[in-house]
């Protein structure tokens, strides 16, 4: 029979930890993030959904924006048979708001699971998620980080992608009228694709 103090967490446990860096075009001129731990590791239970949004009485984490959903998005830890980490799904709170996992839209309530990488994105805000293993399992900490750069412009090395140039001094190019030369280059996109 084994006595508490052996089933009990230690502080020399390893907590999983939720590196979650944060995005926001206006963020310089804006307090946007004045309501979370930046820079400190904060310890959460594992029973309880870790939640962001507007709200600070209903969230565990709050923005300080108008246009944030009163209650965004949750974290749920979880745990399989199949493996000894501690894992995550993300949910969407919002009624109004769209959420994005990688790309995958999330509607009202909808939930999925979080993997080890993650570029999340509500609104203007972009977080990337990155998911730290540890071998406590009553407990997990969160790390958050404001990133100058949004996290969707950097590769998967995490190393700046280079911004794209089009040409448009070519032969080719500039034997078309104006309107067609317009229509040819087509919309700029960024390649996320690393982060499925």
């Amino acid at each position: 029979m084994m006595n508490v103090s052996q089933t009990m967490e230690t502080e020399e446990d390893l907590l999983t930890c939720l590196h979650i860096k944060l995005h926001h075009p206006q963020q310089s001129c804006k307090g946007l993030y004045g309501l979370l731990p930046l820079g400190t590791r904060s310890r959460h239970s594992a029973d309880d959904p870790l939640r962001l949004g507007r709200d600070a009485q209903a969230c565990t984490f709050a923005l300080v924006d108008v246009r944030v959903s009163r209650k965004q998005l949750a974290l749920h830890a979880y745990r399989t048979a199949q493996s000894p980490d501690m894992l995550f799904t993300i949910q969407n709170l919002s009624q109004r708001g769209r959420l994005s996992v990688n790309s995958s839209e999330l509607g009202y309530l909808e939930r999925t699971d979080l993997p080890d990488k993650a570029l999340v994105r509500f609104g203007e805000y972009e977080m990337l998620i990155i998911r730290e293993s540890g071998e406590a399992k009553g407990s997990f900490e969160v790390d958050f980080e404001v990133l100058a750069v949004p996290p969707s412009r950097e590769t998967c090395t995490g190393e700046p992608s280079t911004i794209p140039v089009v040409e448009t001094g070519s032969r080719v190019m500039n034997s078309f009228p104006g309107e067609l030369r317009v229509g040819l280059l087509g919309p700029l996109e960024s390649d996320e694709t690393c982060y499925s």
